[in-house]
């Protein structure tokens, strides 16, 4: 295997950046979604910024899985097969963790170093578990992402943070000022840095130590994206006494990580200097779930260099030469002449169209209006919302010269609803080949970076129906915007920020969840206002005002994602998080 000494890279940087899953390129099976991928979005922009950042993730051997879907359009899932060495390359340092039920765990690096576009490297380390000196169980722990039970997890979370720092001291990165936490996944380093903190004072801690928890709250950023409370890592403290073994008393725990159970969020929010949602109103959520603490917001971005299609990217080189290192300038989109506007959306369409035929079979014609739905499959994403009133969407459909739907979409294994949903799909398919010609539906299978790059560029419209208020952020129609493609979407997540009516897309429904209907009635509620928005306002512009639709795509570019980008949220980051103590 290749190796590769640290002193190559910047290995001494100010920040870290620690999370679960960063992706950064579809042949890297480092991520599941979209908290990996705004990850590694994350870390592009770093270096195109020249910030002194280092990530620190796990390596996973299987992956995320690979998905199919069989006749009966049920979701299939299969290991992935990659060999690490043809995209990283294996540091010489070791460490050994003892932390993970007192044996012996050998964690070794693997590098991918990310160049910006002025030549700055970001390098990212993937901690490995997988080596023959390990046993098993251990081996396991860097094998897939988002796998096996509640002790596995931990025991995943305990190689991420505490294993994380003691590899980043290994390379010699002694200068660290900031560890950010994307999630709580990593949330356990505070309690290596909070060791490191007692090292030169005590060797033993028992249940009178006094804990220096400040001089860790000053080293660390807290991030956290889930807006549902289920959704917060959890650990019972007999489990925690039964896997964590870091010689810190219980009780200690319990007054930095929760008295019931050792809450990550909880934690990270005790021991951090700064706290931030992921947009506005899941700041405002957060703030509801966590009373009294103060939790700031940064609205999540996207890498515009890497979102960008190719037929936008010549267009942007010709004509705002800036847009790339400084995306701000895309505000100038809205002066782009409508035909390029168009030309380039085109390119992009057929580009989808024709990866649906390759993959599929289906042909699908660039000049129909085509509405894009893809993102992991879970209940509260709502995946059939459009399928409500089946009989209403033909009619819309059938009034018209027609309308095409792309699907994509993984679920977590062990989520029978969100499976359900994929079967489901499949099943109103069948029901509108039979009803409709003028309607037409495609799910394309195994989504990843490079079905996301395409989809998001190449529909005419993005739709997406989560359930309010639980999209915390959401990027997708962040990537779709850049490429002049207009969202129809729930008032939720950064949409909220970003929806301005008739001029850079549509609101599906309006901002109040709507607490007062049952599941129900809301999800009729909401559907009623996706197909009046679709039949009254969206088909009409796109058949019949095509010079108003085009208008709308340059707004959508120079409005939205002139700001819905990594490089504006890490400058937010860097002031009021990294650098000011």
């Amino acid at each position: 295997m290749n190796q590769v000494q640290p002193d190559l890279v910047n290995f001494d940087p100010g920040i870290a950046y620690f999370s679960m899953e960063i992706g950064l390129e579809t042949g890297l099976f480092t991520y599941s979604g979209g908290l990996g991928v705004l990850a590694g979005d994350t870390l592009k922009s770093c270096a195109d910024l020249g910030l002194p950042v280092v990530g620190v993730s796990l390596l996973y051997h299987q992956g995320y899985f690979s998905q199919s879907i069989n006749d009966k359009g049920e979701q299939v899932e299969s290991p992935i097969e990659w060999n690490p060495a043809d995209k990283l390359k294996l540091l010489p340092s070791k460490i050994v963790v003892r932390e993970i039920q007192g044996r012996d765990v050998s964690v070794q690096g693997w590098l991918y170093v990310y160049t910006g576009l002025d030549g700055h490297r970001v390098p990212i380390i993937f901690l490995d578990s997988q080596l023959p000196e390990n046993d098993e169980q251990d081996r396991a722990l860097t094998s897939s992402l988002y796998a096996g039970d509640q002790e596995f997890r931990l025991r995943q979370e305990i190689l991420l943070g505490i294993g994380g720092v003691k590899y980043l001291r290994a390379v010699g990165c002694h200068k660290i000022h900031t560890f950010h936490m994307n999630e709580g996944h990593s949330a356990l380093l505070t309690l290596e840095l909070l060791r490191e903190s007692q090292r030169n004072v005590l060797e033993t801690w028992d249940e009178d130590t006094v804990w220096d928890f400040e001089k860790v709250k000053n080293q660390c950023v807290f991030t956290t994206h889930t807006p549902v409370a289920a959704g917060h890592d959890k650990f019972p403290y007999d489990l925690v006494e039964k896997t964590l073994n870091v010689n810190i008393p219980i009780k200690a725990l319990k007054k930095i990580g929760g008295e019931e159970d050792l809450n990550m969020t909880t934690l990270g929010l005790n021991l951090s200097r700064f706290a931030n949602g992921v947009a506005q109103m899941h700041g405002d959520v957060s703030r509801n779930m966590f009373p009294g603490r103060d939790i700031d917001f940064i609205t999540n971005g996207i890498h515009v260099p890497t979102w960008t299609h190719t037929a936008f990217k010549k267009l942007y080189d010709r004509s705002i030469r800036l847009w790339a290192k400084d995306p701000k300038y895309l505000r100038h989109a809205m002066n782009l002449p409508p035909a390029d506007i168009w030309a380039a959306h085109m390119d992009s369409k057929t580009n989808l169209m024709e990866e649906i035929a390759r993959t599929t079979g289906e042909k699908f014609d660039p000049e129909i209006l085509t509405l894009g739905f893809a993102r992991r499959a879970a209940a509260y994403k709502r995946a059939t919302l459009m399928f409500n009133d089946l009989d209403r969407l033909i009619e819309i459909a059938e009034n018209c010269d027609g309308l095409q739907l792309v699907f994509a979409g993984k679920s977590h294994p062990q989520d029978q609803a969100g499976k359900g949903l994929i079967r489901d799909i499949h099943q109103f398919n069948d029901e509108i080949k039979r009803r409709s010609k003028k309607l037409k539906l495609v799910y394309l299978p195994d989504y990843n970076m490079r079905l996301g790059y395409l989809i998001t560029g190449g529909v005419d419209v993005w739709v997406n129906t989560p359930l309010r208020p639980h999209e915390a952020s959401g990027t997708s129609g962040m990537k779709a915007a850049l490429n002049g493609v207009l969202n129809l979407s729930i008032l939720d997540g950064w949409w909220v920020e970003g929806c301005l009516e008739g001029i850079t897309g549509w609101a599906i429904g309006d901002v109040d969840p709507r607490s007062d209907l049952d599941r129900e009635a809301l999800d009729r509620y909401d559907a009623e206002s996706l197909y009046g928005k679709l039949e009254s306002i969206v088909v009409p512009t796109y058949y019949q005002n095509r010079e108003r639709w085009i208008q709308m795509q340059g707004y959508a570019i120079g409005v939205n994602a002139s700001f819905f980008n990594t490089h504006r949220q890490m400058e937010q980051y860097v002031c009021k998080a990294y650098f000011i103590r």
